[in-house]
């Protein structure tokens, strides 16, 4: 069986094609203005990818919609995608953690992938992924390499600041103070994984924890969450950003099921 799932993020659109539960193909892509055009880039990417028709696929899944879109059969919620992806690739996923660029969830999993729980914040983007992109452009550094930068500080420094426009202040304070550009960047990405790491312990920690989305790229961050959690390893995906894609893909395929 071959289905699709698609996450129309506020940075990037992704698309998965999943046959016979193997990842076959990928499409990423800009979201932009136009949610239709994106997902059609990243839809056709992924077929592309996979070798297939659009006519071979039995069910299109979306997620990150407050609509459906024109090319998705099925919406699904983000927190239910999450705990499918975080089981699908991790049997013993026990907290799911998707850190996109506008906003984290946080949700506790079942033995089959079940929502148990969840937590959010999309109010602030002090803990998402354009919180980082504000700090590297305040720090001069490319935004792919702030996270390894973080790695290379011995010297943890607090940020006082909850909100980006406020932390770029004291981003520029420090940098005033000739306060090494390492050991600001751990102190940012410090600050973010707090934030992750308090959503996790409010809600209740189950282990093993799985990280998906765009910032389980940076290893700055994965390694201020780990220390965060006292955990030995924080379990990633391969290309995490693709995360709630996977997982609207399997919630198509067992919708398939369940009608026949």
């Amino acid at each position: 069986m071959i289905t699709v799932g698609i996450d129309c993020g506020a940075k990037n659109t992704k698309a998965i094609v999943l046959k016979d539960g193997v990842i076959v193909g990928k499409g990423l892509c800009l979201t932009g203005f136009d949610q239709e055009r994106a997902v059609d880039n990243a839809l056709n990417q992924a077929l592309e990818d996979a070798g297939i028709s659009k006519g071979d696929v039995a069910k299109i899944a979306a997620v990150g919609f407050e609509y459906r879109p024109v090319n998705a059969d099925i919406v699904v919620n983000e927190f239910n995608a999450m705990a499918k992806a975080g089981h699908f690739f991790f049997r013993n996923a026990g907290t799911v953690v998707d850190v996109g660029a506008e906003g984290s969830r946080v949700v506790k999993v079942g033995a089959k992938g079940e929502v148990l729980d969840f937590i959010m914040n999309e109010k602030c983007a002090a803990g998402a992924g354009t919180f980082v992109e504000s700090m590297s452009r305040a720090l001069e550094i490319p935004l792919e390499e702030i996270g390894d930068l973080a790695l290379k500080s011995d010297n943890p420094i607090p940020m006082n600041a909850q909100c980006v426009i406020f932390a770029e202040s004291e981003v520029v304070g420090l940098i005033h103070a000739n306060v090494p550009k390492e050991d600001i960047s751990r102190a940012i990405h410090d600050a973010m994984a707090d934030r992750i790491v308090s959503m996790i312990f409010r809600l209740g920690m189950n282990e093993d924890v799985v990280l998906i989305g765009g910032m389980g790229l940076n290893a700055g961050f994965v390694e201020g969450v780990r220390r965060g959690l006292g955990l030995d390893k924080l379990y990633i995906p391969p290309d995490p950003e693709f995360g709630l894609a996977v997982g609207a893909a399997i919630v198509a395929t067992a919708s398939c099921g369940a009608e026949r």
